[in-house]
């Protein structure tokens, strides 16, 4: 494998240094490539979803492959834009010189994809590689193998491997190509393996692109619209099962709504997933076995036959009392099946701050419930904590708690959207990630913004030469 790796990379590399990738139309062309193929193999890619992850058809097109069609759609439209030379001023002391930015292809890419958007994830930073000019290896998530392997022989039979390749692998083949020399890595996943990778990019000082994730804050406040914010929260937690590094992590809620907004928020996940999530064709299974052992750990009590609890709740199916540990008391939800990677969608109250659901990313429909009795407290609270990809509020208070919080992204009265539109960016802040993509930021975060000043031979001012007789004119000039 790392024969394969090195010498494809070679071949990438003498591919760019060639200038192929330089033309506009061979990069409009490439897209349109992968557009195509992307519509090829549409059936395969969503039923491969299904039998990793029981994504249902409609739920992968609107978060998978829409994305991806929309993407290439607005690089096709906007990329020789984004491709021309910016003008710029020039100060007085070096005109009559003239001034540009150019946007040059950063060269060899190397992108990481990660297991729980896997189409779109890996995908939609090669749109972004592809518009620049830069060629791409690619690696998908070994976590989903069918999708993986529809993924592959699309790219292949799509791509040359000079343009664009592909490795299937573990964390090994991961290793494999972080040992290499790249002129951009790509990376998705979590913080402690973004930290790994930007270790082995720094030894060739190798910009990175790292879209990480942490406890995402999801705040409704006093005044907020509870029916509306029941909804899209309830959306927001049962899409994909909560395997969304975006979803609303933990829920901070004003303790005078805490009571009537839960009752809502029960009342919107049977209404989009009915009475049994289980066998709702629209809820996704948890990725693995480690997956859901780690998601059970956190409820209060676990056991082999799975917990469960009415809305009120207050006590097991067995009648015993659900004790208040640090993992809080069991709301609603907490039914899981092992031999289904199933687990329902879980309200826990009364958490303590220190329960390990609240220093995890937890990354699955597992919502704990956090009370606040004063809008200052909010900010104190975040702010204490790793910066997140991504802050929820629902209220009339949006302004102050953007003010006084820092994160990667936010929405405003509703969740996740801001991913929606490729006119902004999207990207994290200290450990939820660095750099943005999506749009022009896409193109801007392979492209290289090299600065150009061009002076004329015609005349050459004599001020700028030792010994400065002209000190004291050019002081005024600078």
């Amino acid at each position: 494998m790392q024969q394969y790796i090195t010498s494809t990379l070679q071949k990438q590399r003498a591919y760019f240094q060639a200038g192929h990738t330089l033309p506009l139309s061979m990069r409009k062309d490439l897209l349109r490539q992968l557009d195509e193929a992307m519509h090829r193999y549409e059936k395969q890619l969503a039923e491969a979803l299904w039998t990793d992850l029981h994504k249902s058809y409609e739920e992968a097109y609107l978060t998978e492959l829409s994305i991806v069609y929309g993407e290439i759609r607005n690089h096709l439209r906007h990329m020789r834009r984004w491709a021309r030379p910016e003008r710029k001023s020039s100060p007085l002391a070096i005109l009559p010189a003239t001034s540009k930015i150019l946007k040059q292809p950063l060269g060899n890419a190397l992108i990481i994809a990660p297991w729980n958007y896997p189409v779109q994830l890996l995908l939609n930073p090669l749109v972004g590689a592809l518009s620049a000019g830069c060629t791409a290896m690619l690696k998908p998530s070994p976590y989903v193998p069918n999708v993986s392997r529809v993924l592959t022989d699309m790219i292949r039979t799509t791509f040359r491997p000079e343009q664009v390749a592909i490795v299937e692998g573990n964390r090994q083949v991961n290793q494999m190509l972080l040992a290499e020399r790249w002129d951009i890595i790509f990376f998705t996943g979590s913080p402690s393996l973004g930290k790994m990778v930007m270790e082995a990019a720094a030894k060739h000082l190798t910009p990175v692109v790292l879209e990480l994730g942490g406890k995402s804050p999801c705040i409704i406040d006093k005044d907020a619209d509870l029916k509306v914010a029941a909804k899209r929260v309830a959306w927001g937690k049962s899409l994909n099962a909560g395997q969304t590094c975006i979803a609303p992590d933990y829920l901070l809620i004003h303790e005078d709504v805490k009571e009537h907004f839960l009752k809502r928020l029960v009342k919107e996940w049977r209404h989009l997933l009915t009475k049994d999530p289980k066998k709702a064709k629209h809820f996704v299974r948890i990725v693995n076995d480690k997956a859901l052992d780690r998601l059970i750990s956190y409820l209060p009590i676990p056991n082999s036959h799975g917990v469960a609890s009415n809305s009120e709740a207050s006590n097991s199916p067995s009648g015993r009392p659900l004790s208040n540990t640090p993992s809080g008391h069991l709301y609603h939800g907490g039914v899981y099946d092992k031999a289904d990677r199933y687990m329902s969608p879980t309200i826990l109250t009364d958490v303590s701050e220190d329960a390990p659901v609240m220093q995890e990313e937890i990354f699955g429909p597992i919502f704990p419930v956090m009370t606040f009795r004063h809008i200052e407290e909010v900010p104190q609270f975040i702010n204490q904590r790793e910066r997140p990809l991504a802050l929820s509020y629902f209220g009339k208070k949006g302004d102050y708690v953007l003010r006084h919080t820092t994160s990667g992204g936010a929405c405003v009265n509703d969740v996740i959207m801001h991913i929606v539109n490729h006119k902004v960016p999207f990207g994290g802040v200290g450990n939820s990630g660095m750099g943005s993509y999506h749009g022009k930021d896409s193109f801007l975060a392979f492209s290289h913004r090299r600065s150009v000043i061009s002076t004329p031979t015609w005349v050459d001012m004599p001020f700028r030469y030792m010994p400065y007789k002209l000190f004291k004119l050019i002081k005024k000039m600078v």
